[in-house]
């Protein structure tokens, strides 16, 4: 039984350093790319713009839908040439503020549409593929309610889809309006940053496959109808139809220099449900295309071995959560039986996989000149939280494989901006404590015996890996219990 726990923790501690050096090449990649950074070059000014449809997909987004339809009817694009689509799915009062918004800006010589389906099937990708079957757009581009699109962003992403008649799909940078709001917003910030910067831009120097990020993109119509169009048998559409496409020959493009600033959850059980979808979809999405992307012919083994990792990402809570689990029986046999001693002495090579994410995310905030003190307190809090995490997101990620179906789950919005504004006394906040909440207080309990037992043996080696799930899972917790009861 020793030997079991040994040989189980060892492999999951192994895909997680795989995963790592996968990571460094994106790292080494962007770095070089940072240094060689020169400003965004537009292709040439097109004499004739083509015609381009927006699509909004809202759903019950009561306090940001008139900021969306205003920032969006402010977009600057020759107005005959221009079509925007408000698909509303939502059934309260903000679907009459968004009909009010429309008749506004309709007044003012905007060609905006507000349209409501008969029924929500396929949700998100159930509605844009409604809006498409009558969209008169040659491009479709797509915002999410919480985005604030620069009034320049088709000026600037539809001449290079005009440029390469191969390329599918053009993806910007999410930015934040409310990074600086809590703890928990700056957290997230840190994370989502590595990917638009580091894993977008690495991936895509590369060659390699990226994903649409469902929001703040154009896409080539023929593209998406020749990848098969918008499906919903995954909750995550945009990443399942990003590898549809690439594998059917087309080319994405990712522009780092172009933003489109929009709003992290504020609040936990807000980012939980967010965190849940992701997951969940990318676990679906990976039993749906990695079998296609292994069998593809004329893939390089770069490219594809890339794209597993990307498609096996959220596997990693798997391992975090089981290695998490299993330090403290290997912190017992590492006590107790001595003949281990070599094997645990080896396993210190493992320790490289956090030095390597060090360097990944230290990388994407030298981007922000973020100084490396403030690096180095940010980069322990945010692992923890995301160990904290790895509980509900290692049931999502079971549900995936499992294909196990579960409703869409937005994730609400309440038109915050740094320091201003509350999501306290707001619709569609959770104000319900999830029972697996009970859970994470355990495991918090769970680590705290882990340094206890430590400690008192002087066995120091897990110790920082127990401080930070300790702290992960009683933060998580605690954040979910206090949300839930409408406090900030």
């Amino acid at each position: 039984m020793e030997l079991i726990v040994i040989i189980v923790y060892g492999l999951l501690l192994m895909f997680i350093l795989a995963y790592s050096l996968v990571q460094l090449s994106l790292a080494r990649t962007y770095a070089r790319s940072f240094k060689s950074h020169h400003a965004l070059v537009i292709p040439d000014v097109l004499e004739a713009w083509p015609p381009v449809t927006i699509q909004l997909p809202v759903f019950n987004e009561l306090y940001v839908v008139e900021r969306l339809i205003d920032a969006v009817a402010a977009i600057d694009y020759p107005a005959d040439k221009l079509e925007i689509q408000v698909l509303d799915d939502g059934n309260d009062d903000s679907v009459e503020l968004a009909i009010n918004r429309v008749a506004f800006w309709k007044g003012k010589g905007i060609n905006i549409a507000h349209i409501q389906r008969p029924d929500r099937v396929g949700y998100k990708a159930g509605a844009l593929a409604y809006g498409l079957e009558i969209a008169k757009g040659e491009f479709t581009a797509i915002f999410d309610a919480d985005f604030i699109p620069d009034p320049l962003f088709l000026r600037k992403t539809i001449p290079f889809l005009m440029a390469d008649s191969s390329l599918g799909v053009v993806q910007t940078k999410w930015e934040h309006v409310n990074e600086d709001y809590s703890m928990l917003t700056r957290m997230q910030a840190f994370g989502l940053d590595a990917h638009f910067s580091v894993e977008q831009v690495g991936r895509n120097e590369k060659g390699h496959f990226i994903n649409f990020n469902g929001t703040a993109g154009v896409w080539r119509n023929a593209c998406i109808a020749d990848a098969g169009g918008w499906q919903h048998d995954t909750i995550t559409e945009d990443l399942d139809l990003s590898y549809r496409a690439q594998l059917k020959g087309w080319k994405f493009k990712y522009l780092e220099e172009v933003g489109s600033p929009s709003e992290l959850p504020a609040e936990m059980n807000g980012l939980k449900s967010q965190q849940f979808r992701w997951t969940k979809g990318a676990a679906e999405c990976a039993v749906k295309n990695l079998g296609k992307v292994i069998r593809k012919k004329g893939l390089p083994f770069s490219t594809k071995l890339h794209a597993i990792f990307h498609l096996m990402n959220s596997f990693v809570f798997l391992c975090i959560l089981g290695a998490a689990m299993l330090s403290l029986p290997i912190l017992w046999v590492k006590i107790n039986r001595p003949v281990y001693d070599l094997l645990f002495n080896l396993a210190a090579i493992f320790l490289i996989g956090f030095l390597i994410l060090a360097y990944f995310y230290w990388m994407s905030r030298k981007r922000k000149n973020e100084s490396g003190l403030k690096f180095l307190g940010y980069f322990p809090l945010f692992l923890s939280v995301s160990m904290g995490l790895s509980l509900h997101n290692s049931i999502a990620v079971i549900e995936g494989y499992m294909g196990k179906k579960t409703p869409f789950v937005r994730t609400p919005k309440y038109a915050l901006t740094e320091k201003n504004g509350t999501w306290t006394g707001k619709r569609y906040a959770a104000l319900k404590a999830n029972p697996l909440t009970l859970v994470e207080l355990l495991l918090m309990l769970y680590f705290i015996f882990g340094m206890v037992l430590g400690i008192s043996n002087s066995e120091f080696g897990l110790l920082p890996f127990h401080l930070m799930l300790s702290f992960g899972f009683g933060y998580v917790a605690y954040m979910s219990i206090k949300h839930s009861r409408g406090v900030e």
